[in-house]
């Protein structure tokens, strides 16, 4: 039996037998090519959150879906009793493209983090200290496991659950004092998100990144990226740390790693990895032969085809475009974000949802976060004239909508934000972190902000 083109029946189905813990838009794709998907009544719809940021590579990508047949044909499944080659693979190329010397493979961003999470408490564990503490930030998000509810600074995630897991601590976001004052004798770890996705696409300070790191190592501290959703290009370079020049000593990866083929990854150095030995984890479909010839086929195309010049050409237009967009129109506060992960913040007259229903209507997809921000995150092989497009469907909702701006709104931007003028300041707050050299830090790159409305 099929019911891949009866929509009603898909619906029926899914309401009647599936856990319903999605709110889901009215459609159902059923085939994609590129950057565009086609749904059961062969509509059309241009992708711009990417599965949130999985399918870094599109729809029928000729290398990906080449690897996973030519691997499906030959071996879907082998344990992890004995050795196997596109796992090894995979873990080679990921270390010589990162700070990283070991990997652990399993399904998940939420697994990848609950192994960096093991791997911090039990790293000290057998150095026979008692740090078992970890410092998250507020607003963060990094999974729905029990682990990762805990460790994540969102009360709405856990509330449901608790008693969450014990050992998290949550402090501001960007304020390296709040971090400083966490840090206590059982602290084993500070875990990040370098731009926090799902609290609206916030990213991280530079300064407040390079003190944090200078914070670890003064103090013994591990420092976990978390690089879900921020690896594999999306902000680019191929890992997001390579922004800050800040390498971690645990990060994980999942989303675009697979290029839509479930899998993701911890990486750390060899000094870290002696904190687990034979038998303290697993995982029973983690580094299995199809997902890692799905991984191994998209670290071949970002070798060869120029996806991280694309991005980085992409994003430029796109930043460009959207803050014409925002000097036409007084409801747009902010667009934040770094490479092809956007958050546009919208004041009380648009809602975030209001926003995605009305794209969705003119075939665009995007996510709504909160209230007032909808997230951008496409295929990395998205071209200019998809992303103008884009662009050009949100003018004509805000034209309609909202009306052009004022002439008060046009000379408000012309002054600095409060922000800018931070930014511009030579010191990093009464952090009283200094010669961040010292730390074996190298600069960073900005982070691409237009205005944050401060």
């Amino acid at each position: 039996m099929s019911i891949e083109n009866d929509f009603t029946l898909i619906r029926d189905y899914d309401v009647n037998y599936c856990l319903q813990v999605f709110n889901l838009q009215p459609v159902a794709f059923v085939k994609g090519r590129g950057c565009y998907l086609y749904d059961t009544e062969g509509n059309k719809y241009l992708d711009m959150i990417g599965g949130i940021a999985v399918n870094c590579l599109g729809y029928n990508h000729p290398k990906l879906t080449s690897a996973i047949s030519s691997q499906a044909k030959n071996l879907i499944h082998a344990c992890n009793y004995y050795y196997i080659p596109q796992k090894s693979e995979l873990a080679y190329r990921l270390c010589r493209a990162s700070f990283a010397d070991k990997v652990f493979f399993c399904n998940s961003g939420a697994e990848a983090n609950e192994a960096a999470i093991k791997l911090a408490r039990s790293y000290f564990y057998y150095k026979d200290l008692k740090k078992y503490e970890i410092i998250t930030a507020d607003m963060s998000f990094h999974g729905r496991t029990m682990g990762t509810i805990s460790a994540t600074g969102q009360e709405k995630f856990s509330r449901p659950f608790e008693p969450v897991v014990p050992g998290f601590v949550h402090v501001p976001y960007n304020d390296i004092d709040a971090m400083i004052k966490a840090v206590n004798p059982h602290t084993a770890a500070i875990m990040l998100e370098l731009i926090q996705g799902e609290s609206g696409v916030h990213p991280a300070d530079l300064e407040y990144i390079q003190a944090v790191k200078k914070l670890c190592v003064e103090k013994g501290i591990l420092l976990i990226f978390d690089e879900v959703q921020t690896g594999i290009g999306r902000t680019g370079k191929m890992f997001c740390y390579q922004n800050y020049g800040v390498a971690p000593d645990i990060m994980t990866l999942a989303k675009g790693l697979g290029g839509g083929v479930p899998i993701g990854a911890m990486l750390t150095t060899n000094a870290i990895a002696v904190g687990m030995k034979p038998g303290d984890h697993g995982s029973t479909f983690g580094g299995n032969p199809l997902a890692c010839a799905a991984g191994n086929a998209v670290m071949e195309a970002f070798e060869d085809e120029g996806i991280i010049d694309n991005v980085k050409e992409v994003s430029d237009e796109l930043f460009e475009k959207l803050g014409k967009l925002r000097s036409k129109y007084n409801c747009i506060r902010s667009v934040r974000g770094k490479g092809l992960l956007i958050g546009i913040e919208f004041d009380d007259t648009i809602t975030a949802q209001g926003m995605k229903d009305q794209l969705f209507s003119m075939g665009i997809l995007v996510s709504a976060i909160g209230k007032s921000t909808i997230r951008l995150a496409p295929p990395l092989i998205i071209n200019k004239s998809q992303a103008g497009q884009f662009v050009k469907a949100m003018d004509k909702i805000l034209k309609n909508t909202a009306g052009p701006k004022s002439v008060l709104g046009r000379l408000k931007d012309a002054l600095p934000s409060k922000k800018q003028i931070k930014d511009a300041a030579p010191s990093i707050g009464s952090a009283k972190i200094d010669k961040l050299d010292q730390a074996g830090l190298t600069g960073g790159q900005d982070i691409d902000v237009i205005d944050d409305n401060e």
